[in-house]
Protein backbone atom coordinates (compact mmCIF):
# COMPACT_ATOMS: atom_id res chain seq x y z
CA UNK A 1 0.00 0.00 0.00
CA UNK A 2 2.78 2.15 0.33
CA UNK A 3 4.33 1.75 -2.70
CA UNK A 4 1.05 3.29 -4.52
CA UNK A 5 0.81 5.58 -2.00
CA UNK A 6 4.55 6.75 -3.13
CA UNK A 7 3.21 6.51 -6.65
CA UNK A 8 0.79 9.00 -6.06
CA UNK A 9 3.05 11.38 -4.50
CA UNK A 10 5.25 11.92 -7.74
CA UNK A 11 5.03 15.15 -9.57
CA UNK A 12 3.57 15.80 -12.69
CA UNK A 13 5.81 14.76 -15.78
CA UNK A 14 4.22 14.34 -19.12
CA UNK A 15 7.00 12.00 -20.40
CA UNK A 16 6.38 9.58 -17.09
CA UNK A 17 2.76 10.33 -16.66
CA UNK A 18 1.11 8.08 -13.95
CA UNK A 19 -1.74 6.46 -15.19
CA UNK A 20 -4.59 4.83 -13.28
CA UNK A 21 -6.55 1.69 -15.11
CA UNK A 22 -9.88 0.00 -14.21
CA UNK A 23 -12.22 -2.04 -15.66
CA UNK A 24 -16.07 -3.57 -14.37
CA UNK A 25 -18.43 -5.78 -15.97
CA UNK A 26 -21.94 -3.52 -16.40
CA UNK A 27 -25.12 -5.16 -16.87
CA UNK A 28 -27.53 -3.80 -20.07
CA UNK A 29 -30.78 -3.81 -18.64
CA UNK A 30 -34.06 -2.98 -20.44
CA UNK A 31 -37.45 -1.25 -18.81
CA UNK A 32 -40.53 -4.02 -19.03
CA UNK A 33 -42.79 -1.24 -18.00
CA UNK A 34 -42.68 2.09 -18.51
CA UNK A 35 -41.34 4.29 -15.27
CA UNK A 36 -43.73 6.43 -13.93
CA UNK A 37 -43.03 10.70 -14.25
CA UNK A 38 -41.06 12.51 -11.80
CA UNK A 39 -43.23 14.26 -9.45
CA UNK A 40 -41.74 17.53 -7.13
CA UNK A 41 -41.02 15.45 -3.37
CA UNK A 42 -40.59 12.26 -5.07
CA UNK A 43 -37.96 10.15 -6.91
CA UNK A 44 -38.31 8.08 -10.56
CA UNK A 45 -40.40 4.96 -9.79
CA UNK A 46 -39.13 2.01 -11.72
CA UNK A 47 -40.35 -1.79 -11.60
CA UNK A 48 -38.04 -4.36 -10.25
CA UNK A 49 -39.22 -6.40 -13.61
CA UNK A 50 -36.47 -5.79 -16.05
CA UNK A 51 -35.44 -7.40 -19.39
CA UNK A 52 -31.45 -8.55 -19.14
CA UNK A 53 -30.17 -6.85 -22.69
CA UNK A 54 -26.35 -9.06 -21.85
CA UNK A 55 -23.17 -7.43 -20.32
CA UNK A 56 -20.06 -5.58 -21.42
CA UNK A 57 -16.87 -4.58 -19.85
CA UNK A 58 -16.16 -1.07 -19.53
CA UNK A 59 -12.08 -0.42 -18.90
CA UNK A 60 -11.30 3.38 -18.32
CA UNK A 61 -7.88 4.96 -17.79
CA UNK A 62 -7.36 8.06 -16.21
CA UNK A 63 -4.25 10.47 -15.14
CA UNK A 64 -5.66 12.79 -12.51
CA UNK A 65 -2.22 15.07 -12.83
CA UNK A 66 -2.73 15.19 -16.49
CA UNK A 67 -6.66 15.62 -16.26
CA UNK A 68 -7.09 13.23 -18.94
CA UNK A 69 -9.26 9.95 -18.96
CA UNK A 70 -10.62 7.38 -21.75
CA UNK A 71 -13.32 5.17 -21.53
CA UNK A 72 -13.88 2.24 -23.65
CA UNK A 73 -16.61 -0.62 -23.98
CA UNK A 74 -15.78 -3.88 -25.04
CA UNK A 75 -18.36 -7.33 -25.22
CA UNK A 76 -15.95 -8.79 -23.25
CA UNK A 77 -13.02 -9.27 -20.88
CA UNK A 78 -10.39 -11.24 -21.56
CA UNK A 79 -6.63 -10.78 -22.05
CA UNK A 80 -7.22 -10.04 -25.79
CA UNK A 81 -9.19 -7.08 -24.58
CA UNK A 82 -7.04 -6.28 -21.74
CA UNK A 83 -3.86 -6.05 -24.06
CA UNK A 84 -5.72 -4.25 -26.94
CA UNK A 85 -6.27 -1.07 -24.12
CA UNK A 86 -2.52 -1.40 -23.03
CA UNK A 87 -1.51 -1.17 -26.63
CA UNK A 88 -4.18 1.89 -27.35
CA UNK A 89 -3.00 3.48 -23.85
CA UNK A 90 0.78 3.51 -25.13
CA UNK A 91 0.30 3.76 -28.94
CA UNK A 92 -2.48 6.55 -28.74
CA UNK A 93 -3.03 8.04 -25.82
CA UNK A 94 0.64 8.27 -24.45
CA UNK A 95 2.68 7.79 -28.01
CA UNK A 96 5.47 9.99 -26.78
CA UNK A 97 6.14 8.76 -22.69
CA UNK A 98 9.49 7.49 -21.91
CA UNK A 99 8.10 5.96 -19.60
CA UNK A 100 3.99 5.10 -18.28
CA UNK A 101 3.09 4.22 -14.59
CA UNK A 102 0.37 1.43 -14.52
CA UNK A 103 -1.79 1.90 -11.14
CA UNK A 104 -4.14 -1.37 -11.43
CA UNK A 105 -5.98 -3.76 -9.60
CA UNK A 106 -5.30 -7.81 -10.19
CA UNK A 107 -7.44 -8.24 -13.36
CA UNK A 108 -8.67 -12.10 -13.17
CA UNK A 109 -8.91 -12.69 -16.94
CA UNK A 110 -9.62 -16.57 -16.54
CA UNK A 111 -6.02 -17.27 -16.80
CA UNK A 112 -4.55 -20.50 -15.40
CA UNK A 113 -1.27 -19.11 -13.46
CA UNK A 114 1.41 -21.91 -14.45
CA UNK A 115 2.22 -23.55 -10.59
Amino acid sequence: MEDILDVYELPYDPKRPVVCMDEKPYQLLGETREPLPVVPGSGRKTDSEYIRNGTVSIFAFVEPLGGTHHVSVRERRTAVDWAEEIKYLVDVMYPDAEKIILVMDNLNIGQVMPE
